[in-house]
C-alpha cells in the first residue's frame, strides 16, 4: 500500500487556500495543520486545526511542509523545516533575492526533497509545447517572446507584494519569474541580460513594468514584458523555430481572467506553398482543465516515494531564474534608483 504523508501548510492566503484543496483531493496526503497568525484564518478553515506558530505544527510531526508565506518569511521556514528532516514544497519566488535562495540550498539535505511552485511548467499548453520542442519537428528555437501582465486593481496598492521589505521585488519577481522560468525550460540558461524597469504609474518603490532582453551562448534570444499596467490580464508566449512557430495564449487560472488557454502551432510556409502570404495553416488546440497544481504535487510525491532527485522546479531551477532576475535588477537600476524622477520618466 502506498504511504500516506502527513502534511502541514504555513500561510493561508491565496496560495495556501489553493494548496489546501490540492492536498485534500490527493489520497496520498493528509493535512494535519495550518499555520497562520491571522485570527481570521482560523474562521476560514474547515476540518483542520490552525496554529499561530510554526512550532505548534512541528509538534504534530508533519512529513511535508507547504510554504505559502510572503517572500520574506519563506527562506527561514524552508531552512528550519529541512533541518528537521521535512520535505518542503515552497511557492515561488524562492525568497526576496539571490541570497535567500542560496541560503535555502545550503540547508537542502540528501534525504529531504525540495521543490518550488513553478506550476506553469505543468499547464497543458506548455507541456504539449515542450513535447514539440524536444522532438525537433520544427527545428531549433530561434527566439522567444513573452508577455505576462495584469491590471493591478482597487486593492493592488495595499498588497504585501508591493512592500519591498516583504516581497523584495515588483512585478518581475512576482509574476514575470514564471515566464523567465519557461524561457529556461525551453532554451536553458541565458548569459546576456538587459533590463529596463519602470514604476511610472503605481509609483511604488518597486517596478510596475519590466522589459527584459536575454541571449544565451547558442545565440537564442528572448524578450519579456512583465507588467502591472496592462489593464487586462494577459499571458502570451511565442516560440519561433527554424521551421515554424508556437503560440501559447490565455492561461487557465483560478480567476479565469487570463482567457481560455490555447496552443497554436504553425509550420513555415513561403508564398510558393501557402494560400495566403504570411499566413500559414495553423493547428489550434484549446484546453479547459487546469491540472497544473495537482500534477506538480504528484511529481513531488513521486520523488519522495522513490527517493530520487527533484528534476523539475528544483532548487537548481529556482537558483538559475533568481540569478537572471538579480542580473536584470542590477542592469535595470544601473542608471537610477526606482523612485527617482529621472528613472520614472524613462
Amino acid at each position: 500500500m502506498n504511504k500516506i504523508y502527513k502534511v502541514g501548510i504555513v500561510g493561508y492566503g491565496y496560495m495556501g487556500k489553493i494548496r489546501k484543496l490540492v492536498i485534500e483531493n490527493n489520497p496520498r496526503l493528509k493535512l494535519i495543520g495550518i499555520v497562520d497568525p491571522d485570527p481570521e484564518a482560523a474562521k476560514a478553515v474547515d476540518g483542520c486545526p490552525v496554529f499561530k506558530s510554526f512550532q505548534e505544527l512541528i509538534r504534530r510531526d508533519p512529513e511535508i511542509i507547504f510554504v505559502c508565506t510572503p517572500n520574506s518569511y519563506s527562506p527561514k521556514i524552508c531552512i528550519e523545516s529541512m533541518n528537521r528532516g521535512k520535505h518542503v514544497f515552497c511557492e515561488k519566488p524562492p525568497g526576496r533575492n539571490l541570497e535567500d535562495i542560496q541560503s535555502i540550498i545550503a540547508a537542502e539535505g540528501a534525504k529531504t526533497k525540495l521543490m518550488f511552485g513553478f506550476n506553469h511548467r505543468f499547464h497543458p499548453a506548455v507541456m504539449k509545447a515542450k513535447v514539440i520542442v524536444d522532438s525537433k519537428r520544427l527545428g531549433e528555437i530561434i527566439g522567444l517572446r513573452g508577455v505576462y501582465g495584469k491590471s493591478g486593481g482597487l486593492n493592488f496598492a495595499k498588497s504585501w507584494r508591493n512592500n519591498r521589505d516583504l516581497s523584495g521585488g515588483g512585478i518581475l519577481l512576482d509574476q514575470g519569474i514564471h515566464m523567465l522560468d519557461l524561457f529556461r525550460y525551453f532554451c536553458g540558461d541565458f548569459q546576456k541580460i538587459k533590463c529596463f524597469l519602470s514604476n511610472r504609474f503605481w509609483k511604488f518603490d518597486l517596478e510596475d513594468n519590466a522589459y527584459v532582453i536575454l541571449q544565451n551562448q547558442r545565440g537564442q534570444n528572448a524578450f519579456l514584458h512583465s507588467s502591472a499596467t496592462l489593464w487586462k490580464h494577459a499571458f502570451q508566449l511565442n516560440i519561433i523555430f527554424e521551421q515554424g512557430y508556437i503560440l501559447i495564449e490565455g492561461l487557465l487560472s483560478k480567476s479565469g481572467s487570463y482567457g481560455r488557454e490555447k496552443l497554436v502551432v504553425g509550420r513555415r510556409q513561403f508564398e510558393d506553398e501557402a494560400s495566403a502570404v504570411g499566413n500559414p495553416a495553423e493547428e489550434i488546440t484549446y484546453f479547459d482543465r487546469d491540472q497544473s497544481w495537482e500534477l506538480e504535487v504528484e511529481e513531488f510525491i513521486k520523488c519522495i516515494d522513490s527517493d530520487s532527485p527533484v528534476v523539475s522546479s528544483s532548487s537548481s531551477d529556482a537558483l538559475s531564474v533568481m540569478e537572471i532576475i538579480d542580473k536584470a535588477y542590477q542592469d535595470g537600476k544601473a542608471e537610477g534608483r526606482i523612485g527617482d524622477e529621472k528613472y520614472c520618466n524613462l
